[in-house]
């Protein structure tokens, strides 16, 4: 069976993210969603708050698994049995940013490679920080990340405003 693990912050998920795994979930057998534990970056949810989200928005897909790690990404993968990172790209900036991620997993462990997947064109320009951005100011973005999202950035918002 193969697995691959789809790294990042989803802070918050996006219909960009949940395009990827669609996309990937055609490609592999099985998806790891691991969310990364960044304590230096200032984060809208905590972990097991994206965790959740991100559980409750994949509700009913037997494939997919939903976890959180820290520390190097080769490292989780091997606690994984994974070979495969799967990574999703937008635009050039993220590519030329993916590549050198990817790079640097294989010099640290050159059994682990990187896939790339384009984002759905309805969704490239999304980015986490482009909609917790629009949110913040008080901008609708309930088509750009999953309905549970959207009722959790309302919920977290609205109380610190």
């Amino acid at each position: 069976m193969t697995t691959a693990i789809y790294p990042g912050s989803f802070d918050p998920m996006t219909n960009g993210h949940l395009s990827i795994i669609q996309s990937g979930l055609v490609v592999f057998e099985k998806l790891v969603i691991a969310v990364l534990k960044n304590p230096k970056k200032e984060s809208l949810f905590t972990v097991e708050e994206r965790v959740e989200m991100i559980r409750e928005s994949l509700a009913g897909q037997a494939n997919v698994e939903v976890d959180s790690f820290d520390g190097l990404l080769v490292e989780y993968c091997k606690r994984k049995n994974a070979r495969v990172v799967l990574r999703g790209l937008r635009a050039v900036a993220d590519f030329e940013y993916e590549l050198q991620m990817a790079n640097m997993n294989r010099h640290l462990d050159e059994n682990v490679e990187t896939v790339f997947l384009m984002a759905n064109d309805a969704y490239f320009y999304v980015s986490s920080n482009l909609v917790k951005e629009a949110a913040k100011l008080g901008g609708d973005v309930s088509r750009l990340v999953p309905p549970q999202v959207a009722t959790r950035m309302t919920a977290k918002l609205g109380a610190s405003k």
